[in-house]
């Protein structure tokens, strides 16, 4: 199925259905994001950035959310 196909399919479903499809999508991509994140975090791709974070935090060049 391609994309335009998929898109075509989901602009015809009905209210309900169409909420089962978001909340069931929202949760698969949150999913592959945590995903994608785990194998940068494992591979070190992130190790300089968490570096930097660690050095800005303990020079308090960080705010409070």
């Amino acid at each position: 199925m391609s994309a335009l196909e998929l898109e075509q399919a989901v602009k015809k479903l009905p209210p309900q259905e169409l909420q089962i499809f978001s909340d069931w999508f929202e949760q698969y991509s949150s999913d592959k994001w945590d995903e994608r994140i785990e194998k940068d975090i494992l591979s070190g791709r992130l190790a300089k950035l968490a570096a930097k974070a660690d050095e800005d935090f303990e020079a308090g060049r960080c705010s409070p959310l």
